[in-house]
């Protein structure tokens, strides 16, 4: 008899066409609805057959969680926004032309096309073991299959690790944390707002999601404040292919300068940990000193202190430290130094 393959299980289809009516069904079905975004983390699991919901909520047709608007000084993104949209966008690119960097890093052009950047910072881990519905700790079991002497963990954890050793893989939620964003969350109790900070989570806290969106709630939209508006940005991905692949390590920073003097700055880095980590002691350390090699230096050092690296991905500790070197101190430096 043929293997059928690629083929999603059974669910019963809505198409809600606003926000209010997306909650009522999340409320009256609960954990046995899924949320449907641009579809390119779901299409995954669906077609692998590994989540088997009976409900799937498909957000495309709400047409309030679309677009960019002007918003208190800043922006606010709908969360159903493609990434296309928000790489196109006059405004992003002005303003904030690091999360254009980091949408427009993401896969390749056709899924930023469908993806959006609400699907883009919700994502599930990537964590080949978990994505291949291996029992592990984040699918409810009592080990961590990449965590063990015969693993292959290349890609995996070197920082914040708590028996599952996962990374986050969102390409713009670095850029959006050093951006000072919030991100509005609704559900049946109404609306809240948390920073981007906290809106990812790590397996210490939990290790079942890698957000805080609690059951039966919604990522509505992403709200830029216009603090970091035009500041000094750096961007840098690092991957195997130049397109279609997630970051081995990236990092993202904000600095404002007076001279070459840091008066301030965020810096993030992603891939070597559950969460986007916001590297806060070495921002602290760097303020107030010059923006030159012997700074840079130092915060890359700073920077990996604590790294435990597994048996195949010990390579993104030098690379996280000269990520992180060269967010300090610029390309340009580099380049002539």
């Amino acid at each position: 008899m043929a293997v059928i393959r690629d083929v999603m299980p059974a669910f019963e289809l809505f198409q809600p066409a606003s926000t209010a009516d997306a909650l009522n069904l999340l409320d009256r079905y609960g954990t046995d609805a899924w949320i449907f975004a641009g579809g390119l983390d779901s299409f995954d699991w669906l077609k692998d057959r590994i989540k088997r919901p009976r409900y799937v909520v498909d957000l495309g047709g709400i047409a309030e969680l679309k677009g960019i608007r002007e918003r208190d000084g800043g922006l606010e993104i709908g969360a159903m926004t493609t990434l296309t949209d928000v790489v196109h966008n006059p405004m992003v690119r002005d303003r904030y032309a690091i999360l254009t960097e980091a949408a427009e890093a993401a896969a390749s052009p056709q899924i930023r096309n469908q993806g959006t950047i609400g699907g883009n910072v919700s994502q599930d881990t990537r964590c080949w073991y978990y994505r291949a519905g291996w029992s592990c700790y984040r699918a409810g079991g009592n080990i961590c299959y990449a965590d063990t002497p015969e693993s292959i963990n290349r890609e995996h954890a070197i920082l914040e690790a708590d028996r599952c050793v996962a990374v986050n893989p969102s390409d713009t939620a670095p850029a959006l944390i050093v951006l000072g964003a919030s991100m509005v969350i609704r559900g049946a109790d109404g609306e809240r707002v948390i920073p981007a900070e906290n809106y990812f989570v790590g397996p210490g806290t939990d290790i079942t999601r890698m957000t805080a969106l609690r059951p039966r709630e919604l990522l509505t939209a992403i709200r830029l404040p216009g603090d970091w508006a035009g500041a000094n940005f750096y961007w840098e991905k690092v991957r195997d292919r130049q397109v279609w692949d997630f970051a081995l390590v990236s990092v993202a920073s904000a600095m404002t300068l007076s001279g070459t003097t840091i008066q301030n700055i965020r810096l993030v880095v992603n891939g070597v940990a559950a969460r986007p980590v916001r590297l806060a002691t070495v921002e602290q350390y760097v303020k107030g000193k010059p923006r030159n090699e012997a700074t840079a230096a130092a915060a890359g050092d700073m920077a990996v202190q604590g790294a435990q690296p597994l048996r195949f991905n010990a390579y993104k500790v030098p690379l996280m430290r000269n990520l992180v070197k060269r967010a300090i101190r610029g390309v340009e430096e580099w380049t002539t130094s």
